[in-house]
């Protein structure tokens, strides 16, 4: 069985940020179409609210959250990439990761 001793950090960094820009994605899409619901239900008249007067900036804002998580979470995912990746090869070397399940 190999262990693992280090990483390069570069690609495991990108991995990191694909990963979280994925993710970053999906909470996007669910975050604008949220509030496009919420927005389209006051418009109709169906919702009350005094925070949002209906269809507003604050559709196009939530609509701006296609881009912004996605580029947020993989800035994040690469900076947590990179971190973990360090902490890694300081501790790797000292720790046997050899098991045996059989």
């Amino acid at each position: 069985m190999a262990t693992i001793r280090r990483v390069h950090l570069l690609p495991f960094a990108t991995l990191h940020a694909y990963a979280m820009g994925f993710l970053g994605l999906i909470a996007g899409i669910l975050y604008s179409f949220g509030g496009l619901i919420i927005d389209t239900l006051v418009s109709i008249g169906w919702m009350t609210s005094t925070e949002t007067p209906g269809l507003s900036y604050g559709t196009v804002l939530a609509f701006g959250a296609l881009l912004g998580m996605p580029l947020i979470f993989a800035a994040c995912g690469f900076i947590a990439g990179i971190v973990v990746g360090v902490v890694w090869n300081v501790i790797a070397p000292w720790i046997s990761m050899k098991t045996d399940f059989s």
